[in-house]
């Protein structure tokens, strides 16, 4: 339909020509309109400012023949003798060269074949754009992108081994003090370094992007988590549900911690010595932007309101803490089939989840 109404616009052939210099002119990029022959019937304003040639020199010349040779570049022969001919429109075709009085440049081409009505020959539109200083700061970021990985891989095992010199330091302490209540204190500290080691471990193997996967990443957390916490004579199962969600590397370490805490809570807590078929379901659910984090238990139960009482241990300051970072909210629920600790992030809604 536009094309059918310039033609009523511009019957004269002078008008039309008029009109299809004033889009060449106006373009802001660099622009060439060549014969088959591949000689240079116009060219843009920007085209005589950006490589700093007039007309004279340029139009009815061979595109090879401009600037002494500066466009006889191989890649852009493939361009115009063979792709544009086979496929009459060609996109985003880069090409690097020494061009004279600029130095070496990337310049992305664009190209297209325009055919007449009649058969009256055809030109081609050679369209550029330099995108040298894109591509420069492009490599430098991939460059500043690959140091980063290589320090925060190296930040990442400092951690690690200073979690495991304290957790070694603080172990010793232990076997060394009189008092069985400073023993325990000191235990329950080593136990809380190791979670958070196992934390940072686990964090680390599950970064592969900008996201991780929250499932799999808290299946990994507590399968670590039931290997250094549970005891062989413990009959107690640690398992993992949900259906999908992924959350930033520091939401997830935040995620990570606060699961190691309720969990740690719930075998301290929910279980006799002598318990059997005790089981720790920790669940994750998703819609939207709003998450869920469950810990349930089968145990014995607590009083709800646990985590609302003003002094309620270092677990629980640390759960509330984080969740408050997180910009979630801590509820406790007990009964006789145990006690769910639920983490919601904004108004979530999800069926009553069992942990047998």
């Amino acid at each position: 339909m536009q094309t059918t109404g310039f033609r009523k616009q511009f019957t004269a052939l002078a008008d039309a020509w008029a009109f299809a210099e004033g889009i060449v002119d106006t373009v802001r990029e660099p622009v060439l309109v060549l014969d088959k022959e591949l000689r240079v019937i116009a060219a843009s304003r920007s085209f005589y400012s950006a490589f700093k040639v007039n007309p004279e020199d340029t139009q009815g010349r061979l595109l090879y023949a401009l600037g002494d040779g500066q466009w006889d570049i191989p890649k852009l022969r493939v361009l115009l003798e063979k792709i544009i001919p086979e496929r009459g429109v060609m996109e985003g075709y880069e090409v690097e060269h020494d061009f004279a009085g600029l130095g070496h440049r990337t310049m992305c081409l664009n190209a297209r074949q325009v055919f007449y009505q009649g058969g009256a020959g055809t030109t081609i539109l050679l369209g550029m754009e330099d995108v040298t200083e894109k591509r420069i700061l492009e490599r430098e970021k991939d460059d500043l992108l690959r140091e980063k990985g290589v320090l925060l891989e190296e930040l990442q095992h400092r951690i690690a081994n200073s979690l495991q010199i304290i957790a070694s330091i603080i172990l010793l302490k232990a076997k060394r003090v009189d008092s069985e209540e400073t023993r325990v204190h000191l235990q329950d500290a080593h136990k809380r370094v190791m979670s958070d080691a196992a934390v940072q471990k686990k964090l680390n193997a599950s970064v592969v992007g900008g996201a991780i996967e929250m499932v799999p990443y808290l299946s990994r957390l507590c399968e670590a988590l039931a290997i250094s916490m549970i005891e062989d004579n413990r009959a107690i199962k640690l398992k993992v549900v949900g259906e999908g969600g992924s959350a930033t590397s520091r939401q997830a370490e935040s995620l990570g911690l606060i699961t190691t805490e309720l969990v740690m809570n719930a075998l301290k807590h929910a279980f006799s010595d002598d318990n059997t078929g005790g089981q720790i379901t920790v669940a994750y659910d998703v819609d939207g932007t709003n998450w869920k984090l469950s810990i349930v238990d089968n145990g014995v139960g607590k009083p709800d309101g646990v985590f609302a009482q003003p002094k309620s241990g270092l677990g629980t300051g640390i759960v509330k803490a984080l969740a408050q970072q997180l910009g979630a909210q801590v509820e406790t629920s007990a009964g006789p089939e145990g006690t769910t600790v639920s983490v919601t992030h904004a108004t979530f809604s999800t069926k009553a989840i069992r942990a047998a």
